[in-house]
């Protein structure tokens, strides 16, 4: 047989083998999350098999060109050794992608984008958390290191040394090589696009091979998601759905308030708890109360029983709750290139009323950004484990910073020294990977069913310390609390609802007015982080007119959720769900009696939902693009 074949099937081989590894990945990825997919099938694997291949041919495109070029070098010992090892770095290196999923998965919910990959705005957060996701999921690197081994063992070798004839194309057959290599080229061009259909395959084409967006990671693999993200430094492009006439009598994003009575400058201290889903609260284990002091100041606060996360990393959540900006592209509004537009946000509105504004985070400086993003939002002090003006050795956790007790104790010292009123924004971070608690309090709380419940146990005592030593100060009488979440937190021990595109995002919302013992209760109207701003505001009885993305304070009807994931944008409209891919509405369901969303409904109001998405997307993307985020840009 001709040299050149053999080459050629050498190549078809190894291509082959790099395909069963993705799909091997794949079923590691399903088995350690099979408590997502549960609905999955065979269409989710089988549909994968498109995106495999357009990323393996993408991502050896080069080892293709390679192997079918024509010239008789490519026999030598040295070339064909050369060309194994770039073929199996290159390809352990993405196959490397999938493992982190594997875990990573479960905090993320959607496949590594390129700029999670490259932990945007977390470079310092990632490299001390290596060693412990090492430590901590060590099986899975064990996994990947037995992975390696055996694909370099198996990777089909071209041995030039035993070829002994080389029998060379005569004749017409002579172009043979160059006709093969054209064909390649195009194959590569092919199989990468994802097939001959008008447009490359997307992310968001991921929901036609399965019934449920839920299951969309499965399909995809991680190496294709960072590919369709590598050069993009955001996912917004400005729309057009409708004119501008049009578009302003659908939906416009400005808020007004206007209170009867002067606006009552109270202290606000928002506190963001990390990985605090609602899953987390009213939860007892061998009878003892997972969060007792949340679970009692649910009953003397106002408690918003129907909220959610507006994403699903800390980073998100900040612009969410302190600027009122919902997660709506790929990257984080923090990491963007949009970060320092100016916006309607809680410092512009309560500096203009001559607040103090601090930011406290636990961390050291520079974790997630938010030292950075502290100060293109104008505050004017920033607190983080730099700051913390006690014992070190016995207040850090090892890896992130300062334990919650002893940072939330640092808080008030410093609120003291702060001139009134002020607005606080402090960020938890104990209940955390690696999930650990001081020494001297081990077994005082209780462990619960998943990891992240006995640093659970701790933040809420910490937080219950905090309000005893908050009382003794003299500014605590005329302050307003508001706590809420970053977003859920993740493992596999979750209830069903937990899991799906309702529940991953289900988080408390309390805001206690210690000054006003008339405010408190339970309300179900539809809430998220971007709600909390214009809330607080018409609470507090202030007159002001503002850019926001949120709903109308005082309106009961018509409330929206946005919420963008794994290139779909998921909608919660009064009581219906809506999973819109940017183009056309892919599901509704009925949240108010469905909470798994199992049923997708056929008969719903369609002209009216879509209107109000796609208007809702054009606002947020052309106003953000723009930097028309502010009432003296509009």
């Amino acid at each position: 047989m001709n040299n050149y074949w053999l080459n050629i099937i050498v190549l078809f081989k190894r291509l082959m083998l790099v395909l069963i590894i993705y799909q091997l990945s794949r079923l590691f990825f399903y088995l350690n999350n099979s408590f997502v997919f549960q609905s999955a099938g065979i269409l989710e694997f089988l549909g994968g098999i498109r995106f495999d291949l357009s990323a393996i041919f993408f991502t050896n495109a080069l080892i293709i060109i390679a192997h079918t070029i024509p010239g008789n070098f490519k026999y030598k010992p040295i070339y064909q050794s050369v060309l194994k090892v770039l073929f199996v770095l290159i390809n352990i290196i993405f196959i490397a992608t999938n493992f982190i999923d594997v875990e990573y998965f479960k905090f993320t919910s959607r496949r590594s984008t390129f700029s999670l990959i490259t932990a945007s705005g977390m470079q310092a957060d990632l490299v001390r958390l290596i060693p412990v996701f090492l430590k901590d999921y060590w099986w899975i690197v064990l996994t990947f290191v037995i992975t390696i081994i055996g694909f370099w063992k198996l990777t089909p070798q071209f041995n030039s040394n035993k070829l002994k004839i080389n029998r060379p194309f005569k004749g017409y057959r002579k172009s043979i090589p160059y006709l093969v290599f054209l064909f390649s080229v195009g194959l590569v061009i092919i199989f990468g696009r994802g097939g001959l259909q008008r447009n490359p395959i997307k992310l968001v084409d991921a929901i036609r091979y399965s019934d449920s967006s839920v299951n969309t990671p499965l399909v995809l693999n991680t190496p294709f998601s960072i590919l369709k993200t590598m050069f993009k430094s955001d996912n917004l492009k400005e729309l057009n759905y409708y004119s501008e006439s049009e578009l302003n009598k659908i939906y416009q994003p400005i808020i007004e308030l206007n209170a009867e009575t002067e606006f009552e400058k109270k202290n606000i201290v928002l506190i963001i708890l990390e990985s605090f889903g609602e899953e987390n609260l009213f939860l007892e284990f061998e009878g003892r109360k997972l969060t007792p002091f949340l679970d009692s100041l649910s009953t003397t606060s106002m408690y918003f029983t129907n909220a959610y996360a507006n994403g699903r990393r800390s980073i998100d959540a900040v612009p969410s709750t302190i600027l009122s900006i919902p997660n709506l592209m790929e990257t984080s509004y923090i990491s963007s290139p949009y970060s320092f537009n100016e916006v309607d946000g809680f410092n512009k509105v309560l500096k203009n009323e001559g607040y103090e504004t601090s930011f406290f985070h636990g961390a050291f400086n520079g974790s997630q950004n938010f030292h950075q993003f502290s100060t293109i939002a104008s505050f004017d002090n920033y607190f983080g484990k730099d700051e913390y003006d006690g014992n070190h050795s016995e207040a850090e956790d090892g890896v992130w910073g300062i334990y919650d007790e002893e940072f939330l104790q640092f808080s008030v010292r410093q609120m003291n020294k702060l001139p009134q009123p002020f607005f606080s924004t402090i960020f938890t971070i104990s209940s955390h990977n690696p999930f650990r608690v001081p020494d001297r309090y081990e077994g005082k709380f209780p462990k619960g069913n998943r990891l992240v419940h006995e640093t659970v146990a701790y933040t809420d005592y910490a937080l219950k310390k905090f309000f005893e030593s908050a009382k003794k100060t003299d500014w605590y009488e005329n302050t307003l609390f508001v706590i809420t979440a970053d977003h859920t937190s993740s493992d596999d021990k979750r209830d069903l609802y937990y899991l799906n595109p309702l529940g991953s995002y289900k988080i408390p919302i309390m805001v206690l007015d210690v000054g006003n013992e008339d405010f408190k209760g339970t309300n179900s109207k539809l809430m998220s982080q971007i709600d909390i701003l214009p809330e607080i505001l018409r609470h507090l009885n202030y007159t002001v007119k503002l850019i926001s993305y949120a709903n109308i304070p005082h309106k009961n009807e018509g409330r929206m959720v946005a919420n963008f994931n794994e290139g779909l944008y998921h909608f919660i409209i009064d009581n219906y769900y809506v999973c819109f891919d940017g183009q056309k509405i892919l599901k509704v369901s009925d949240s108010s009696v469905d909470k798994l969303l199992q049923t997708e409904l056929k008969d719903y109001p369609k002209d009216f939902l879509e209107k109000k998405i796609k208007a809702y997307i054009q606002q947020f993307n052309n106003r953000i693009i723009k930097n028309r985020t502010t009432i003296t840009k509009y």
